[in-house]
């Protein structure tokens, strides 16, 4: 049996060089996503979730965040997505939120 060294790709027209729009800690890049985000973060996790057709309880899973990441061929890993949602759970779901909301200005959605 061989061992996956590698994740799949979720589609062939991913560019290959793709990256988040913003970083983790840009939570000020958009002050509304911000403050939702803090005191609203379950709405925040529904939103993120209705924006991808999925669940509204897997908004802010480690699942999500790495098929969003898988989608748009951004780099990392799952073992990071795990660690930016336990240790910055709140600066995750606004980074994952003001992407989704740039790229759909983008028409990249």
């Amino acid at each position: 049996m061989n061992p996956v060294v590698s994740q799949p790709g979720y589609s062939s027209a991913v560019p290959a060089s793709s990256d988040w729009q913003t970083g983790i800690f840009d939570c000020f890049d958009d002050i509304g996503i911000c403050l939702c985000g803090a005191l609203f973060p379950l709405c925040l996790s529904c939103q993120i979730a209705s924006d991808m057709n999925e669940c509204c309880l897997w908004g802010s899973s480690v699942a999500m965040r790495t098929m969003y990441r898988t989608r748009y061929g951004i780099p990392g890993s799952i073992c990071k997505d795990c660690l930016c949602l336990t240790f910055l759970p709140l600066c995750a779901l606004c980074q994952l939120k003001r992407d989704i909301e740039k790229r759909k200005a983008m028409n990249a959605l």
